[in-house]
């Protein structure tokens, strides 16, 4: 049977009138763009001349031919700083990004603060030369609690998962199957907090019981005994960095008790306790920079942030502008220090020095352009940023020497005690969440209010990023969890599915974890 063809498409009729002219493209003018780097400002090319219809796409190829790396070219975000407005509403976002290019995004922006006429300066952000892909689908529910989820972390590699409930239980789980692996039972109250060692060889709890309790990954038992010494419950571990300890990594714990103890995994005892604080210590974090084996960073609701050596225990500095309890902190070196040697490449270390060098590496990466920065949140409202090392980044030799002791910066704007704050991957954003509903993002080198996602509708309790940097995961009291696109400060994806309040979030590669009041684990995929 021969293949009928469709008839021609019928012509349109105007009934003796004569066919419309076609619309011609509006005309584009021509506009200067002065391209300057988001680190120091400084200009990556002289001022150049474009057509203001150039799509990002068309910007991104022309930094990169204007920096000479057209052989290796190199994934940028761009935005334009808003004129300050004093009229400006509360939480009005201080920055453009461009998205499409800087005539829609720019030039049409509703303040009409540019113009054809002005020297536009655009402000370029390397990106990471990676993309992790948005959760979109939840992939797994997994049962097996049997009381609220409090704490869930994924490890280094994101190819396990462990959680802590109020059932006394941490639980292991395989990311392969998505099927439970190992029942971690010892403590005798909630699992508080879940830590992982750098290099996924150990996990550490810590308990309502004031226990703090290790834990080999792969077969689920116990590390000898419970680490005994305080006397009230486990607020937070922290593990000494692969880079300055590789082989036996010490570990951190603070304490409702009002101290913190750091403990030899070698030998099983504490090496020392930290007796400053008058009050809880609700943060503990151990930071790469300002002696050989590194600081301890602490928290506490004396509306201290205390600073110490961590080779010997003794105080370095006390931080005291908070006006009430201290209850989150943030170093711009969290997320490489919490992966050590794992990278996107998937590269493995054949032995502790190869992982030390490789972690490293990857540390003075990040410290290259900034010392390492913390930002501490607090039930005042308000947050804080602080350079205690100044001199540990090459990038700021020769600057005027500061008191460590001043912040660089306070970040207001939140309406409520701020519940959690985390500095993104590149340690260019900090993302803060707030029991009014809302997360705000902040500059991370100057502190400079970005912009407020709001979307919630009841207090945001935690916060993730993706490795990539360009995606934050919110989890709130309305039983929701939200990703938001920084290109937009929008909601990428809404994820519903929890029947109650999700008290914990953890983002790796492209997965997700979720746990809350509802008693079950879900996994989020793409």
């Amino acid at each position: 049977m021969a293949t009928l063809l469709p008839p021609p498409k019928r012509q349109k009729i105007y009934h003796g009138n004569t066919a419309p002219e076609p619309e011609s493209a509006a005309p584009t003018s021509n506009i200067v763009v002065q391209f300057v780097s988001e680190e120091d400002g400084s200009p990556l090319a002289p001022a150049v001349q474009i057509p203001a219809n150039v799509s990002r796409e068309g910007l991104e190829a022309l930094v990169n031919k204007l920096s000479n790396q057209s052989d290796d070219p190199v994934p940028f975000s761009f935005h334009v700083k808003l004129p300050e407005d004093k009229d400006a509403l509360p939480g009005a976002p201080t920055q453009v990004v461009i998205a499409k290019s800087i005539e829609a995004d720019v030039l049409g922006h509703p303040t009409g603060d540019f113009t054809p006429e002005d020297t536009i300066v655009v402000h370029c952000s390397p990106q990471s030369v990676f993309r992790v892909r948005p959760a979109t689908r939840c992939s797994s529910t997994l049962s097996g609690h049997t009381s609220p989820i409090l704490c869930a972390a994924f490890s280094p590699t994101g190819n396990l998962l462990a959680t802590g409930s109020g059932d006394t239980n941490a639980r292991l789980w395989d990311l392969n199957t998505e099927t439970p692996s190992h029942v971690l039972s010892g403590h005798k109250g909630w699992v508080l907090c879940v830590e992982w060692e750098a290099m996924e060889r150990k996990l550490a709890t810590g308990g309502h019981d004031g226990q703090v309790r290790l834990w080999d990954p792969k077969t689920g038992k116990a590390i000898g005994d419970a680490l005994k010494g305080h006397t009230k419950h486990i607020m937070a571990l922290a593990w000494e960095p692969i880079h300055l300890n590789p082989t036996t990594p010490r570990l951190a714990s603070s304490s409702k008790d009002g101290t913190v103890r750091v403990w030899s995994t070698a030998t099983r005892r504490a090496e020392y306790t930290l007796g400053g604080h008058t009050a809880s210590v609700n943060v503990v974090k151990w930071g790469g920079s300002g002696g050989k084996k590194g600081v301890l960073y602490t928290a506490s609701s004396d509306c201290t942030v205390r600073i110490w050596d961590a080779e010997t225990g003794r105080p370095l500095h006390t931080l005291k502008e908070h006006a009430h309890w201290v209850t989150t902190l943030t170093l711009n070196t969290d997320f490489v220090l919490r992966t050590g040697p794992f990278d996107h490449t998937n590269r493995k270390a054949v032995s502790d020095e190869e992982a030390q060098r490789f972690a490293q590496e990857r540390y003075d990466n990040l410290l290259r352009t900034t010392p390492e920065l913390l930002i501490s949140g607090s039930d005042d409202h308000t947050l804080f940023l602080w350079s205690p090392f100044p001199s540990s980044s090459p990038a700021s030799v020769g600057d005027a020497p500061k008191s460590v002791t001043k912040p660089v910066a306070r970040l207001t704007g939140h309406q409520r005690q701020i519940s959690h704050v985390v500095f993104s991957p590149d340690g260019k954003l900090v993302a803060s969440a707030a029991w009014d509903n809302s997360v705000r993002l902040w500059e991370g080198r100057t502190g400079k209010f970005v912009a407020t996602l709001r979307g919630h509708v009841g207090a945001v309790y935690r916060l993730a990023w993706s490795a990539d940097s360009r995606l934050l995961i919110s989890a709130s009291k309305d039983s929701t969890l939200k990703i938001w696109d920084l290109k937009t400060y929008k909601i990428k994806s809404d994820l519903p599915g929890h029947t109650d309040e999700v008290y914990c979030v953890d983002f790796v590669a492209d997965k997700v974890v979720s746990g809350g009041r509802d008693k079950t684990v879900k996994i989020w995929k793409n």
